[in-house]
């Protein structure tokens, strides 16, 4: 039986995702192993939200972290 999927709503537009997993994060904006992405998570230095069961970091609010950071 045909089953309705609705279009995916992962990207803003067609390159740039609106999350990124917590490794992916901590190795494109800090050079850091899977672990020390995640303790850097759980000590809040990068931003999460989570989603069902999956831990995903926005992209926007990584970016706003970095550049207050970079005003400080």
């Amino acid at each position: 039986m045909y089953r309705f999927r609705p279009p995916r709503a992962t990207k803003m537009n067609d390159e740039a995702p609106l999350t990124i997993t917590v490794p992916e994060a901590g190795k494109r904006y800090f050079n850091l192993s899977r672990d020390a992405s995640y303790a850097a998570a759980q000590r809040g230095d990068i931003p999460t939200i989570r989603v069902g069961r999956l831990l995903r970091v926005p992209v926007q609010a990584m970016e706003r972290k970095l550049e207050d950071a970079g005003r400080s």
